[in-house]
């Protein structure tokens, strides 16, 4: 922990701002245990000395996963529109634009689901070997 850190979170502290200074009277505590309660206080740990960096587990980010599938899958709609748009398929249909925008959101949206899928079988495969 730096000197710039405090030990007491955010809102945890009480306010004495408002509180007189007053003099704590001593507690009684069992011999040799306030020395371990002092040693335990002051001891600061650096975290790169309790964790280990091969057990840390490496999970996925949902978020990112997701959106690289939307955005794949939108791309992929977008071509695949476009060429339906350029199909003698669409010339019949009274606005094609609707019909173009129905399949780039599928696309998204099967994108998204796809990539979802793929960053739980991530996680799963993550945990396998820590079990």
């Amino acid at each position: 922990m730096s000197s710039e850190q405090s030990p007491v979170p955010d809102g945890a502290a009480p306010d004495t701002s408002d509180a007189p200074e007053a003099v704590a009277a001593p507690a009684a505590v069992a011999p040799g245990a306030a020395d371990e309660a002092t040693d335990e206080a002051t001891d600061e740990v650096e975290v790169e000395d309790v964790v280990d960096p091969t057990t840390v587990r490496r999970a996925p980010r949902y978020g990112r996963f997701l959106a690289v599938g939307v955005v794949l899958g939108t791309v992929l709609g977008l071509g695949v529109g476009g060429a339906w748009l350029q199909s003698p398929v669409s010339v019949p249909v009274f606005k094609p634009g609707v019909y173009f925008t129905v399949i780039v959101v599928t696309f998204a949206a099967l994108g998204a689901g796809v990539a979802g899928l793929w960053a739980v079988l991530a996680d799963r495969r993550s945990v396998r070997g820590r079990r």
